[in-house]
């Protein structure tokens, strides 16, 4: 029965995964599986506290990282705090308005054009200048891009922590 419910983990992994490409919260479904199968095998049994501790920080260091990655886009390219802003609700916008239907690479180029589109326009309403406000936009767009793929890395670490902490032998 441990081999049923580490091949279910493994599933939720991957699928934490998948979802965490898509920009939803992959991460915490991936921690959340790991702690529910650390609840039903018994915590010291397969996946201890520190198992566990090292997914939750993790989970939460990629957070940090994909949040200051598109804002530092913005700022480096010399945007105001306002247009740091603009990129992360852009963002968030553009990730249901501007993805085309392309799987997994649809929602990436969604997200950075809404942080680009966010971040641009409340620069240009701040400094009235295209230019500026186009190179700003760019710089969350990249910013945005490299965030995802951090904290995709971060979620290739986590699945590669579970593989090893959660195996029942």
């Amino acid at each position: 029965m441990p081999w049923l419910w580490y091949l279910l983990l493994l599933t939720v992994q991957v699928f934490g995964l998948l979802f965490t490409i898509l920009g939803l919260p992959g991460l915490w479904v991936m921690a959340a599986a790991l702690a529910g199968y650390a609840w039903i095998t018994g915590f010291d049994r397969y996946v201890g506290w520190p198992g566990l501790g090292a997914v939750l920080a993790l989970a939460v260091l990629a957070e940090i990282m994909e949040f200051v990655a598109g804002s530092a886009g913005a700022k480096q390219a010399g945007g105001s705090r306002r247009a740091m802003i603009g990129a992360v609700v852009g963002a968030l916008v553009g990730g249901f308005l501007f993805t085309i239907p392309v799987p997994v690479l649809g929602t990436i180029f969604g997200v950075c054009a809404g942080a680009f589109v966010g971040a641009a326009l409340v620069e240009m309403g701040i400094v009235g200048d295209p230019t500026h406000s186009m190179k700003v936009g760019w710089g969350a767009a990249k910013g945005r891009f490299w965030g995802i793929l951090w904290k995709l890395a971060f979620g290739l670490a986590i699945l590669i922590v579970t593989l090893c902490v959660a195996i029942p032998l």
